[in-house]
């Protein structure tokens, strides 16, 4: 079968319309982003949020699009594959207390989406960004500001000495392994300087 290979996508601005019959008059792309898209506090939209605000620091998302399970969530001009993982004292529900910070980092098989072939398991990156929106009053929340984040950056190639195949980590044990904790204007300068320090050779 042909015509089968994989899609192109192109930026939308918000504006494309729903169409087809019955189709409401006005109904656009914009509606449904702000239908789908505006709980940035969840913990999905969040996350979505946080891979965007790094690559927004790493200068690497600008005219493209966001490839839903790539082996990485982003890729910089250097060619470094960067994960991004998110956490929150702060959950959109009603809450008894601020959420416990632990991140998601189990090995997994890196898919490919131009071939849709998976690789072997594993962390498929070259750094981890750990961002925490760690704002913890909920009338004054707003994950859009980037004063609200704290991001950690810690080499794959550390993060797996330390852990083996740990599927979860800890705030705390995080910090004991000492990732670079930067600000949203200093993620350029952490990324590169642990990444540059922890080449091997």
């Amino acid at each position: 079968m042909t015509g089968l290979d994989a899609l192109v996508v192109t930026p939308k601005t918000g504006a494309e319309p729903i169409t087809g019959a019955g189709a409401p008059p006005g109904a656009d792309l914009r509606g449904f982003w702000s239908w789908s898209c505006s709980d940035l506090v969840g913990n999905a939209m969040r996350g979505v949020l946080a891979e965007y605000l790094v690559g927004l620091a790493l200068d690497c998302v600008t005219g493209g699009t966001r490839i839903e399970w790539d082996a990485a969530d982003l890729r910089t001009a250097q060619g470094w594959r960067i994960e991004v993982k998110s956490a929150a004292y702060l959950q959109s529900w009603r809450q008894e207390r601020l959420s416990d910070i632990s991140f998601d980092i189990r090995p997994t098989a890196g898919w490919d989406h131009a071939t849709n072939t998976s690789s072997a398991r594993a962390r498929q990156s070259d750094a981890y960004v750990f961002c925490l929106f760690r704002h913890q009053d909920k009338a004054t929340a707003n994950p859009l500001d980037v004063d609200q984040w704290v991001f950690h950056v810690l080499a794959t190639r550390r993060l797996t000495a330390a852990v083996g195949e740990q599927k979860r980590i800890g705030l705390a044990s995080l910090l004991r392994l000492d990732p670079r904790v930067a600000a949203f204007p200093e993620l350029p300068e952490a990324v590169a300087a642990e990444l540059t320090e922890q080449q091997p050779g």
